[in-house]
């Protein structure tokens, strides 16, 4: 930032928060203008520009006739600087000295000029004009006026974040019941029943038998 009316600027990293975003230059110059007139402190607002990039605009191609040409007007001020000096100190100086350092300063303006170009023409041979544009420019203003500004220039609020709902932590899983084991002999005084594949296997034994006998089938006498 640079320093104007010798007092510095705030520096980059404290230029706040942006309260508007303009196009051009002179839009954000007007905004500026309106916080100052509503007694926002000067020293909270800041312009910057986002996007920026360098545009080289050619005005003309050089060469050593167009450098004379330059160097000849150039020439021409600092003679009549000479003049007017010398004017005012011998105010009876005659015309002819007055033209002289004319001619010597447009002389010495031309020289230099044509000097100047046989060093650079081997770099570029035209001549151009460097200019920093921005894509948009922000008005920020520090965090005490922030809100007052924002009333001036019509800016909307940013939304409040909605607040964080706690949530509930999970339960504990239960613990899973053991397998039952087949194995485990039967305790006193409990009932011990025959599983029903084995019966079901010993009745179609039985009727099997008795198909093969028949219905006068005797059987022994058990002893």
């Amino acid at each position: 930032m640079s320093m104007i009316g010798g007092r510095s600027a705030q520096g980059a990293g404290e230029v706040g928060q942006t309260v508007a975003s303009f196009p051009t230059y002179e839009n954000a110059q007007k905004a500026v203008s309106t916080l100052i007139a509503a007694d926002i402190p000067a020293r909270d607002i800041a312009i910057v520009g986002q996007g920026l990039r360098s545009i080289e605009r050619v005005t003309g191609r050089l060469g050593y006739a167009a450098a004379a040409r330059t160097g000849a007007i150039n020439g021409l001020l600092l003679g009549l600087l000479f003049s007017a000096i010398l004017v005012l100190g011998s105010p009876s100086v005659p015309i002819q000295a007055f033209v002289g350092v004319l001619f010597v300063g447009i002389a010495i303006g031309m020289l230099m000029s044509i000097v100047a170009y046989s060093f650079v023409r081997r770099r570029r041979d035209y001549a151009s004009v460097m200019q920093v544009v921005a894509d948009h420019y922000e008005v920020t203003v520090g965090a005490s006026s922030i809100h007052r500004a924002r009333q001036v220039l019509g800016s909307p609020e940013p939304p409040a974040a909605p607040p964080a709902t706690p949530t509930a932590p999970a339960a504990p899983a239960e613990p899973a019941a053991p397998p039952a084991d087949d194995d485990e002999p039967p305790r006193y005084g409990e009932r011990v029943v025959a599983p029903q594949t084995e019966t079901a296997a010993g009745a179609a034994q039985d009727e099997s038998t008795d198909a093969a006998n028949g219905p006068d089938a005797t059987y022994p006498a058990s002893p």
